[in-house]
């Protein structure tokens, strides 16, 4: 498993990554157009999560897939 998230892309799936994950807890009593999603919250902080771990672990699986690499090269 080699890089393949790298410097502006592993922060912005970092920030949207807390963002995302924090709606099931917080979302309606920020936001109350939120307050309707019902389930469809957990669904949007379970990408929040995905978008945080791969900003940690710089892998994305479907990056790979389709064969993009935002590492810088050397």
């Amino acid at each position: 498993m080699t890089a393949n998230v790298g410097g502006a892309d592993r922060v912005l799936r970092f920030i949207v990554g807390i963002i995302l994950l924090l709606v099931p807890f917080v979302g309606a009593s920020i936001i109350p157009a939120l307050a309707g999603i019902g389930g469809w919250a957990w669904v949007i902080g379970a990408v929040g999560l995905v978008m945080l771990l791969t900003a940690i672990f710089r892998f994305c699986p479907a990056y790979s897939l389709v064969g993009i690499n935002s590492c810088a090269r050397k």
